[in-house]
């Protein structure tokens, strides 16, 4: 029996003794150090800017030139809005002009005439006064049309639709042959650049400051962005701020991204990643107590990042002032 008893403390002992045989001069004390609590949330892809293209004139959706997904300039031409009473109005001002510019030629010949009789003594000059009154007074009649005409062809260049900024087609809520009333949207153009608009619980408002470094998970991996603007107006006990990525995605507006914000800071315990042993689904920290190594089972938290060296959160089974003992794995 004591020989087996001596047996089972040897097989007991061998594995402490193996580790700390493998495991490095233990560390500097632990202490307390200060990490930033992070706060996991769903920001949505959206254009800075977001501007529909209104039609100017009233009438039918001729040409439709554009579909939801395509890239636009702006000024450039989107739809054709057509409205055949113009056609009719232009008919009429060019007959009137006509028949007006008839009766100033008219009135043109009477006066040189008139003229030429003043001059041979046969006529007054209060009527010649009265010819050149009906020229110049058929003259701004012709005048007036003119510039009514120029008033109806820019009502139709208005027909035109133009994108207001360059950017992509958003929307597209009309079809061609559609009709249309004055200031309606043919189009929504976004443009000005992407972002990530995100709402946070009030609760963390305080902690949000301009500037700050977020992290961002999207499909093609994990980004940096930076928080660019916090919106003063709480809505629905959520915080609006906009966070700045570069080469943001912008194949899908309004998609979903993780993103993690700094809401604060809290004292934690930090390990570096090869101090932690893992066996049988726990995790062990050498620790180096005055009566020689001791393993010390730990419950681990969140990893994190120091000057491109991995630490590892304790949570529980350390305090402040152990010296921890690096592991060499390799061994």
């Amino acid at each position: 029996m004591r020989l087996m008893l001596a047996i089972a403390a040897l097989a007991l002992t061998t594995p402490l003794a193996a580790l700390a045989q493998q495991a490095a001069p233990a560390t500097e004390p632990l202490a307390v150090v200060t990490v930033t609590e992070w706060k996991a949330v769903y920001g949505r892809i959206e254009a800075r800017n977001r501007i529909p293209a209104r039609a100017r004139l009233g009438g039918t959706l001729t040409t439709l030139a554009v579909t939801e997904g395509d890239m636009v300039s702006a000024g450039q031409v989107l739809a054709q809005v057509v409205d055949d009473k113009i056609g009719f109005q232009l008919a009429a001002i060019d007959a009137q002009t006509r028949a007006l510019q008839a009766q100033l030629d008219n009135a043109r010949t009477e006066l040189t005439r008139g003229e030429d009789l003043l001059a041979r003594g046969v006529t007054t000059a209060q009527r010649l006064d009265a010819l050149r009154t009906q020229v110049d007074v058929l003259s701004g009649q012709i005048a007036a049309l003119l510039a009514d005409r120029q008033v109806v062809e820019q009502q139709a260049a208005e027909g035109a639709v133009l994108a207001p900024i360059a950017g992509r087609v958003l929307d597209v809520p009309v079809a061609a042959g559609a009709v249309v009333l004055p200031g309606e949207s043919v189009a929504t153009i976004g443009g000005g650049g992407f972002f990530l608009r995100i709402a946070v619980p009030e609760r963390h408002a305080a902690f949000l400051r301009q500037g700050a470094a977020i992290t961002i998970e999207t499909a093609a991996g994990t980004g940096n962005g930076t928080l660019a603007k916090v919106y003063p107006v709480i809505e629905n006990g959520r915080v609006i701020a906009d966070v700045d990525v570069p080469d943001l995605p912008d194949a899908f507006v309004d998609a979903r991204v993780l993103v993690r914000l700094p809401v604060g800071n809290r004292p934690a315990l930090l390990v570096p990643q090869d101090a932690v042993i893992t066996r049988s689904g726990l995790d062990f920290v050498m620790v180096d107590d005055p009566t020689g190594p001791v393993e010390r089972t730990v419950v681990l938290g969140q990893p994190h990042q120091s000057d491109g060296a991995t630490l590892i959160e304790v949570m529980s089974g350390l305090m402040a002032g152990d010296r921890v003992m690096v592991t060499d794995h390799d061994q």
